[in-house]
């Protein structure tokens, strides 16, 4: 399944309307699909360099859009379908401790993110679900995407082949990696700012009592 998606995916970069594809894809990404458009956009990046601000930019742009639909799952119909979208996505365990990070950290977390493999769409459909402030959340979200389409892009730029390379032969192996990487993820952001340790032991605490 994770293999006939990504293919799909690698198809839209040469299409005609590769932007429009790039575009949903981060936008879906954001709130509900399981592949990231990095892999779009840094093929996209590769084949036409001097579009690369560009494709990022429009990237983010879609990225932060989706994120909104995805504060809106998480404000509105949590219960509807949010909780069993994260459950289809294998994100419901991360959701206590997310919750609990957003609500310590705030914007903050969501802008480390674009240095971290954390799931977006986690992030913002917990921000919706806890509430967190909307404009606050456009603000860190639009950081948080540029950093993170910004860096695919160059790095595609300059490495592109290679990286290709390496998902197409290893792609089960990259995806093991991510979700381990997930979780190293949530450890790296638990040291940031004062009282780290006593907010990441009590964040423990509530992700374990909730999955109790």
């Amino acid at each position: 399944m994770l293999r006939r998606l990504y293919d799909w995916t690698m198809a839209k970069a040469a299409h005609r309307h590769a932007e429009w594809w790039l575009a949903l894809f981060a936008f879906m990404e954001a709130s509900f699909f399981p592949v990231p458009p990095h892999p779009l956009l840094g093929l996209m990046c590769l084949a036409e360099p001097k579009k690369a601000i560009r494709f990022a930019v429009i990237a983010t742009l879609a990225s932060v859009a989706g994120g909104l639909l995805g504060y809106a799952i998480g404000h509105f119909a949590y219960a509807a379908f949010g909780q069993a979208l994260l459950q289809a996505l294998g994100l419901a365990d991360s959701f206590p401790k997310a919750a609990c990070y957003l609500r310590e950290y705030g914007a903050e977390i969501i802008v480390v993110k674009g240095a971290t493999p954390i799931p977006f769409k986690l992030l913002t459909i917990t921000a919706g679900f806890i509430g967190m402030n909307l404009a606050v959340f456009i603000g860190a979200s639009i950081v948080s995407r540029s950093i993170s389409f910004m860096i695919v892009g160059v790095l595609f730029r300059l490495f592109g082949a290679p990286i290709k390379a390496v998902i197409d032969k290893h792609l089960g192996k990259v995806t093991a990696a991510f979700a381990v990487a997930v979780v190293a993820g949530f450890l790296a952001v638990a040291f940031l700012g004062g009282g780290a340790k006593e907010t990441d032991q009590k964040c423990d605490f509530t992700a374990a009592a909730q999955t109790a």
